[in-house]
């Protein structure tokens, strides 16, 4: 079964300001689905209307077939339907255990099982249990922010522009993880302005310009086009990483 299917999703901050204008989109279980464009496309909309952050003005959302339309966060929650958000998606006075706990509140019963799953899953997070996560590097906050969503067993995950403001070798590493995550099974819908690498390690991919669908397909297809290198890319072909990637 699909894990995401988005059809004519169309919304915005208020009844006048229609940022996001008929967007479609499908996750597959395990796939690895970016959303790219130019600055003010609508993408991190998308995840704001889908994770019932903002109300949608019209579309349909299904996850796992079930219907989530009109969107709110409890609806996506109880559909299994996980944002992890660009800012402030940690506690910095908490230490990296207890921000993992914060991730499972709604069924502390579960608690100790789950963190050993994280901690087995990124042994970063074990090796730093006790600091606080002010203390981490951005890289590794978005590894715990990525391991507190996952505490509360989504069976799908959204990540906005998980690599912002991140080095060129942070946002590699990160990558790497989160393509790894994928790999086990997780279903992934992804915005990224690092459209280079995320094209690179992503399975499908979206093009959005100016709210709407402008392309899409598999992802290494769209970064080989010479009309999305020319839009968005700068010109570049995606250079071949995967043995960096993979080391």
């Amino acid at each position: 079964m699909t894990a995401l299917v988005v059809e004519g999703l169309v919304g915005g901050y208020g009844p006048d300001d229609q940022v996001v204008k008929g967007v479609g989109l499908t996750v597959a279980p395990g796939r690895l689905v970016c959303v790219i464009g130019p600055n003010g496309a609508g993408k991190s909309t998308v995840l704001k209307l889908l994770a019932g952050l903002l109300r949608p003005m019209a579309g349909s959302i299904r996850v796992f077939g079930q219907a989530v339309t009109p969107a709110s966060p409890r609806a996506m929650i109880a559909a299994g339907c996980v944002l992890v958000p660009q800012e402030r998606n940690v506690f910095g006075a908490l230490t990296v255990e207890e921000n993992l706990l914060m991730g499972a509140y709604t069924e502390r019963g579960r608690a100790k099982s789950r963190i050993a799953e994280a901690y087995a899953r990124f042994p970063l997070l074990r090796e730093r249990r006790r600091q606080a996560a002010r203390t981490l590097s951005g890289g590794q906050r978005q590894v715990l922010a990525m391991g507190q969503a996952l505490m509360a067993a989504p069976r799908l995950l959204m990540l906005d522009e998980p690599t912002a403001g991140l080095s060129p070798v942070a946002a590699q590493e990160l990558f790497a993880t989160i393509r790894a995550l994928a790999d086990s099974g997780m279903p992934i819908l992804m915005v990224e302005q690092n459209a280079l690498d995320a094209l690179h390690v992503s399975d499908e991919a979206v093009v959005l310009v100016d709210g709407r669908n402008a392309h899409g397909g598999p992802a290494r297809a769209l970064a080989a086009d010479p009309t999305i290198r020319r839009l968005f890319l700068g010109g570049r072909a995606v250079p071949d990483t995967t043995k960096e990637m993979s080391a």
